[in-house]
């Protein structure tokens, strides 16, 4: 069984494209869409490129052999709901390891992006493949799956430099070197990780409860609605009953950021189109953000932005 065969991926997605080199699928959804690109390096050793812009989306991916998988995030988070109720986070930088076992369920995506690799391995016919390839060259597909994907959870960390090498060089592959890069660069990440040591609490990451992510979820929401509307942490914490320390230890987790630069960069890019769309004043758009200081709020649009709202409009034109 193929990793790119899409009736194995689930029926909410659909077949693109196929050629000798890789096979292009769409993931569809009602609040978006993602495309998966996979690539055969080894036989049972397949590399997925993901881009998905969406809000959430169901994984029917339900595995019949043995895998060991692993998830780079290069942009965007993941939101992981585990089967006790609670959720964990993959964040920009992060990896995952884990052998898939509990992959059919739903998985969110909180900034509504996505951008990421996945090289997984069929163990079996992966260890077969990848037996004397190298001379020297000797890694135990399942002793790895075994030292990283042993607990219930998924195994997160922080990529470091050496990691970081390795996955940030596979986003920028030429084509004409594609098949022999990619053999080379997951050799390389399995004897990294066969020299890896890991502590017993290594693998742990925050997480949180269901119900605290649907209060901070309906909290982006409530203060998204009203963008000219600035809150204090202690009327939002009223609204909500939330308390304002695991309030602001929640929204972090599940967004990346705090609520107050949550607001500013939504603000700023909700102004964006503002003045790209309108001929409203920039001094009307900044009342409109909740600003009754221009230059104040050409400020915050700077820091955001990159340029202020005039340059912006200007080269936007």
């Amino acid at each position: 069984m193929a990793i790119d065969d899409a009736a194995y991926l689930g029926d909410n997605v659909i077949l693109v494209c196929r050629d000798a080199s890789c096979t292009v699928f769409k993931l569809q959804d009602r609040t978006g869409e993602g495309m998966m690109t996979a690539y055969e390096v080894f036989p049972g050793v397949s590399l997925l490129y993901h881009d998905f812009h969406i809000d959430c989306c169901m994984s029917y991916f339900r595995p019949e052999v043995n895998m060991f998988c692993i998830d780079h995030c290069r942009e965007g988070r993941l939101e992981w709901e585990l089967d006790e109720g609670s959720c964990l986070y993959m964040e920009a930088g992060d990896l995952q390891m884990n052998a898939r076992d509990h992959h059919s369920r739903m998985f969110h995506f909180p900034l509504r992006h996505y951008h990421g690799i996945t090289v997984s391995f069929c163990l079996e016919e992966a260890a077969q493949a990848l037996k004397g390839i190298l001379e020297g060259f000797e890694v135990d597909l399942h002793d790895l799956s075994e030292k990283f994907c042993s607990g219930k959870r998924p195994y997160i960390m922080r990529a470091g430099a050496s990691i970081e090498h390795i996955f940030s060089e596979l986003y920028f592959v030429p084509e004409t070197v594609r098949t022999v890069f990619f053999r080379i660069k997951i050799l390389e990440l399995l004897l990294f990780l066969s020299t890896l040591d890991v502590p017993p609490d290594c693998g742990e990451r925050p997480y949180f409860y269901k119900t605290q992510v649907e209060k901070v979820k309906a909290i982006m929401a409530f203060i998204t609605a009203s963008p000219h509307r600035h809150y204090t942490l202690e009327e939002i914490s009223e609204q909500f009953r939330f308390p304002v320390t695991s309030m602001k230890k929640c929204f972090k987790g599940v967004y990346g950021t705090s609520i107050y630069a949550y607001m500013k960069a939504y603000r700023m890019n909700v102004a964006a189109v503002q003045l790209r769309r309108s001929e409203d004043s920039i001094t009307s758009i900044a009342l409109q953000m909740g600003y009754d200081n221009a230059s104040k709020f050409s400020a915050a649009f700077k820091s955001i932005i990159g340029m202020s709202p005039g340059e912006y409009r200007r080269s936007s034109g």
